[in-house]
């Protein structure tokens, strides 16, 4: 059996970043979840 996940930053970004939740109604709900949540992190990526 070989290894299946081959971790990418950039594409991680894309798939799951800010950018990518900002542009479709569900992912504003997601962040706007998590945001009333109290994450810390509210997307992949993101420092703060």
């Amino acid at each position: 059996m070989s290894v299946t996940y081959q971790p990418k930053k950039r594409k991680r970004a894309r798939s799951h970043g800010f950018l990518k939740r900002t542009s479709t109604p569900g992912g504003k709900k997601t962040i706007l979840r998590r945001r009333r949540k109290g994450r810390t992190r509210l997307t992949v990526g993101q420092t703060r």
